[in-house]
């Protein structure tokens, strides 16, 4: 089992890359995110590896930190999510980017990702939401979007992240503006209040 690669970039295609380690080479294939981040040929890289095993073949896929490949693991663990779509949502979105959208339950930011439908953005955000917060990672306010994707956040937050979506932000940034504002404000702030405050946030 190969846990993970030091060598010399080779070769970079449209889903791989060739890694040379001392003279013997690699193919790994990775997210797009990953393969822009490597660098160019020649320079030195490391990647976290997932091996798969199978009758008929034997594939090596690449990530930049565990954390990516934590979640590679755990998509597939999704009905009708297979290496290659939970490649794609990895190129669509990093890993912080990603347990936001499960929390927030923000099905079209997942379906962003090339080859997931509609239905497997559901299935995607409904099935690994109690599983979101362990893999967090660098996500911020995980909690509170937990609450507003299920809809049991308290009345003021939940206009506020509506009015602040409304006015064309992102679930994300709104979630995280009304969570800023929360620390000033305090809990018991009305929505107006939250509202004002996030967009002070928000136009830093």
């Amino acid at each position: 089992m190969i846990g993970k690669l030091k060598g010399t970039i080779d070769e970079i295609g449209d889903d791989y890359v060739l890694v040379d380690v001392h003279g013997v080479c690699y193919v790994a294939y990775c997210s797009a995110r990953t393969l822009s981040k490597l660098g160019s040929v020649g320079e030195a890289c490391v990647l976290f590896i997932e091996t798969y095993v199978r009758e008929d073949q034997l594939k090596l896929f690449g990530f930049q930190t565990q954390l990516e490949r934590e979640w590679f693991n755990l998509l597939q663990s999704v009905q009708g999510v297979g290496a290659k779509v939970a490649l794609a949502v990895l190129s669509a979105l990093t890993p912080p980017e990603l347990a936001n959208a499960i929390a927030l339950q923000d099905k079209a930011a997942v379906s962003r990702a090339q080859g997931v439908g509609p239905k497997v953005a559901v299935r995607i955000v409904t099935e690994l939401k109690n599983k979101a917060p362990a893999f967090a990672g660098e996500a911020i306010n995980i909690g509170l979007k937990q609450e507003i994707g299920e809809g049991v956040a308290a009345a003021p937050v939940a206009d506020a992240v509506s009015a602040l979506t409304n006015l064309g932000y992102s679930r994300d940034q709104a979630a995280n503006a009304v969570a800023a504002a929360m620390k000033t404000a305090g809990e018991d702030a009305d929505s107006a209040k939250l509202i004002r405050l996030g967009l002070r946030e928000l136009s830093r």
